[in-house]
């Protein structure tokens, strides 16, 4: 079976659902006779529109992953792209079939939209446009939010402790923080627009993760907080950790700091959230205190 006999019968399987939730269980093509010239309604019979594919005239295209950012980059939103088109419906439905919702059949036509995520995204259904007209593509908001986050220069974390030059001690507190900006922290704001359709997207680091190298994981709902002289050998009430071992036997310890960027959109008459995962990584030196004699 081909990509249009595909698409046939998907649009077959549409009109036929449609029909049996209104009660209109018999849709004629042109040239089928019905007594009194309309459709059998509730007669239990089944009959359907044969279709013929003319040329698409519109197509979506999905997000894609966004960009990576710091030493690497990911997104959970995924790399799928999803393709949709019009098809005409050629003949059109009888004058019955209740997608008219009261249009003249004589001065409308009928379109098919379909995508290639079987409807899970993007629904399939039927557009009725003026005779001789082509319908606008239709737009996922959801789609021009993504389109909106790959806009951004979303990166990893901007370390500013510890640092990969700095010398760190075992038993002694470590502070971790971070510096913040529009494309490391956020707030990061971007928009999209297709088919008269605008979507804004906000981005903004909800938590870090660091991976301190020697099995810990710390998680840091904020950016950290600086350390200064006069804390002394206190904790860092925001993100810390105290290494208990030094890292003598690998020279360092790798240090990786995964940031979770949360992104809030909305347009089109929706709204929602995304979530889009960036790294960061340093070497860091641990050793022991030496004790001078």
């Amino acid at each position: 079976m081909d990509g249009h006999e595909v698409d046939r019968s998907r649009a077959i399987l549409l009109i036929g659902r449609l029909a049996a939730l209104t009660g209109v269980l018999a849709l004629a093509s042109a040239g089928v006779a019905h007594a009194g010239g309309g459709p059998d309604v509730g007669a239990g019979k089944c009959q359907v529109i044969k279709f013929c594919v003319d040329v698409g005239v519109g197509d979506e295209s999905g997000g894609s992953g966004g960009q990576a950012g710091g030493s690497q980059g990911g997104s959970d939103s995924g790399d799928s792209k999803v393709e949709c088109k019009y098809q005409k419906v050629d003949p059109k439905p009888p004058a019955a079939w209740p997608g008219w919702k009261g249009a003249d059949p004589k001065k409308n036509d009928v379109y098919f939209y379909g995508c290639t995520d079987g409807g899970l995204n993007n629904p399939d259904g039927f557009v009725v446009v003026p005779l001789g007209q082509q319908p606008a593509p239709q737009v996922d908001p959801r789609v021009l939010a993504q389109r909106a986050v790959d806009s951004m220069t979303l990166l990893g974390p901007d370390i500013a402790s510890p640092r990969a030059a700095g010398k760190y001690t075992v038993g002694v507190p470590m502070w971790m923080w971070v510096n913040q900006s529009a494309t490391t922290y956020g707030p990061n704001t971007a928009t999209a627009t297709a088919g008269g359709v605008t979507v804004t997207a906000t981005a903004e680091v909800s938590k870090i993760v660091w991976s301190m190298g020697d099995g810990a994981s710390v998680t840091c709902n904020g950016p950290g907080t600086p350390y200064a002289s006069s804390e002394g050998m206190a904790q860092s009430p925001t993100c810390g950790h105290v290494y208990s071992k030094t890292s003598a036997a690998n020279g360092k310890f790798p240090v990786t700091a995964t940031s979770t960027w949360t992104i809030n959109w909305q347009g089109g008459g929706q709204a929602g959230q995304l979530a889009e995962v960036r790294q960061t990584n340093v070497q860091v030196a641990v050793g022991e205190v030496q004790v001078v004699r």
